[in-house]
C-alpha cells in the first residue's frame, strides 16, 4: 500500500489518500472502511444522454465522486471491494443524494475521510504501508502433476500459480514417458518459483507433499541449479524446509503451518507468532484455566486487575458496525498496551483467525491468576441474600 497523503486534525479527524498495489491491500482497506466514513474515488456512471432530435442514449462515463458510506462488500477470493453510499458532493453527472457503488481496485488511488482515526486504524495504515509487513513465508504444495505456488502473508494466503500437468502412469519396462513428464512438471514448478517468490523478503519456502515428491522435487531443483549455476537458488537452499501434506492441493497447507517443525522455523514471522500465542492460550487453559480468560466481560476484567500479558483479539471486531461497541474494543486493546501487555490483532482470514473466532473473538493469556468472574458474581448474590 502507498501512503499518498496523511491529513488529520488534532482531535483525530481528517483524511489519508492511498493506492492499494497488491491484492492483500484490499483487504486492508476493507478494515479500514466503516459505514458513515466519506469516500472518493475514480469511478464510472452510466448517464442519459439526449441528443437535439430527441433521442435517449446511454453513455458510460468516468467521474471523481465523493460518497457517504452504507455497505461494504468484500470478495476474499478475487480480492474485490464494493463500496455503496449516497454521493455528498456536487457532481456535473450524479445528483446529490443519489445512491451509487464504487468498486476499489488494486492500483487507483482513493482517499478515506473519517471523523475519527482511532489507533487501531491509524496501525493497520502503518503495516499496509511498511515492506517488512509483506509476505515472508512461501509455500510450494504439490503432487505428482499438480503444485500450488502460495504466499503466507501477514493477513491471508495468497495463491501465486497453479501448475498442471498431466504424468502418464509407469509402464512394465518403459518409464521413459513418466520421467519425462514429471521433469518438465518440476521445471515448470521452479520457474514458478523463481517469478513469484521474493527472497529478499521470504524466510522461508516450505515445500509439501505426500509421499517422496518433495524430496524428488527438491533434489532435482538443487541439481539443475548446480548444472546451471543458479546463483538465486543456491544462496537461498538453507530457507527451503520440506513437510507433509495431505495433498496438491491449497487446503492442504494448513496441516503444513501447523507441523511443529515449521513453527519453530517459522518463529519471527507473524502467522506462526498468532498460531503459537493461540496454542499457549489453549495449554493455558488446560493447565491454569485461572490465567486463561475468553469473552470480553471476562477480559475487560482482567484488564481492570492489570493482568493481562497478551491480548488476542479478531481483526472482525473492529469492523462492528455500532460505534460505541468497536470503541470499546479499540479501547481494550489502547488499555493493555497502556499496562505493557502485548497485543496480537488475529486476521479473520487465518486459520489461527477462524480458530479465535470460535471463542467469541477475543481472549487473553494473564500475567497472574484472577478469580473467576463467575465466581465474583456468585459472591456478590450471596451477599445480597
Amino acid at each position: 500500500m502507498k501512503l499518498v497523503r496523511k491529513d488529520l486534525e488534532k482531535d483525530n479527524a481528517g483524511q489519508v489518500t492511498l493506492i492499494p498495489e497488491e491484492p492483500e491491500d484490499m483487504w486492508h482497506t476493507y478494515n479500514l472502511l466503516q459505514v458513515g466514513d466519506s469516500l472518493r474515488a475514480s469511478t464510472i456512471r452510466k448517464v442519459q444522454t439526449e441528443s437535439a432530435t430527441g433521442s435517449v442514449g446511454s453513455n458510460r462515463i468516468r467521474t471523481t465522486l465523493t460518497l457517504c458510506v452504507e455497505s461494504i462488500d468484500f470478495d476474499s477470493q478475487a480480492c474485490q471491494l464494493r463500496v455503496k453510499g449516497t454521493n455528498i458532493q456536487e457532481n456535473e453527472y450524479v445528483k446529490m443524494g443519489a445512491y451509487h457503488t464504487i468498486e476499489l481496485e488494486p492500483n487507483r488511488q482513493f482517499t478515506l475521510a473519517k471523523k475519527q482515526w482511532d489507533s487501531v486504524v491509524l496501525e493497520r495504515i502503518e503495516q499496509a504501508c511498511d515492506p517488512a509487513w509483506s509476505a515472508d513465508v512461501a509455500a510450494v504444495v504439490m503432487q505428482e502433476g499438480l503444485a500450488h505456488i502460495c504466499l503466507v502473508t501477514p493477513s491471508m494466503t495468497l495463491t501465486r500459480a497453479k501448475v498442471e500437468v498431466n504424468i502418464p502412469r509407469k509402464r512394465k519396462g518403459n518409464c521413459s514417458q513418466h520421467d519425462r513428464a514429471l521433469e518438465r512438471f518440476y521445471e515448470q514448478v521452479v520457474q514458478a518459483i523463481q517469478r513469484h517468490i521474493n527472497f529478499e523478503v521470504v524466510k522461508c519456502v516450505l515445500v509439501a507433499s505426500p509421499g517422496f515428491v518433495r524430496e524428488q522435487f527438491c533434489d532435482y531443483m538443487f541439481q539443475q541449479a548446480v548444472k546451471t549455476d543458479n546463483k538465486l537458488l543456491l544462496e537461498n537452499r538453507s530457507k527451503f524446509l520440506q513437510v507433509h501434506s495431505s495433498s496438491g492441493h491449497k487446503y492442504a497447507l494448513k496441516e503444513a503451518l501447523c507441523d511443529p517443525a515449521v513453527t519453530s522455523r517459522l518463529s519471527d514471522t507473524k502467522a506462526a507468532g498468532e498460531v503459537k500465542a493461540l496454542d499457549d492460550f489453549y495449554k493455558m487453559l488446560q493447565h491454569e484455566p485461572d490465567r486463561a480468560f475468553y469473552g470480553l466481560k471476562h477480559v475487560e476484567k482482567a484488564n481492570e486487575a492489570m493482568a493481562i500479558d497478551t491480548l488476542l483479539i479478531s481483526d472482525e471486531l473492529f469492523r462492528h458496525q455500532d460505534v460505541a461497541t468497536r470503541a470499546r474494543y479499540v479501547k481494550l486493546v489502547d488499555s493493555v498496551r497502556e499496562n505493557m501487555g502485548t497485543v496480537r490483532i488475529f486476521s479473520s482470514l487465518h486459520v489461527s483467525g477462524e480458530q479465535l473466532g470460535q471463542l467469541t473473538g477475543v481472549a487473553a493469556i494473564l500475567r497472574f491468576p484472577v478469580a473467576e468472574l463467575s465466581d465474583q458474581e456468585d459472591e456478590s448474590s450471596s451477599e445480597e441474600d
